[in-house]
């Protein structure tokens, strides 16, 4: 699926990854009691913070990156059919290597 979303500045585009439908133990969680996912993979990178020297500051994670993000973080939007999120690069908690 092609996105034609470029992210501003120092923003992200990630598309969460879906929760867990079962516990360890195998239990299936219903719908209503999944927690929103916390986990996601980046589609777009902005091109960077603007710097005071007018230079764009280096960003740290890159398209089909891992990242995990705070609960709240972000705004949700929809494009074409599914969910993302916009995150700013101070919003990512971790990445995974």
């Amino acid at each position: 699926m092609a996105l034609n979303v470029k992210p501003l500045d120092d923003r992200i585009l990630v598309k969460p990854l879906e929760a867990e439908e079962k516990t360890a133990g195998g239990i299936v969680i219903p719908d209503t009691a999944k927690e929103k996912p916390q986990l996601g993979v980046v589609q777009a990178v902005g091109p960077g913070a603007l710097l005071k020297d007018g230079k764009r500051g280096p960003m740290s994670v890159g398209k089909g990156d891992r990242v995990y993000f705070g609960k709240y973080a972000g705004a949700d939007i929809k494009l074409e059919g599914d969910d993302f999120k916009i995150l700013r690069e101070s919003d990512v908690l971790a990445k995974e290597a």
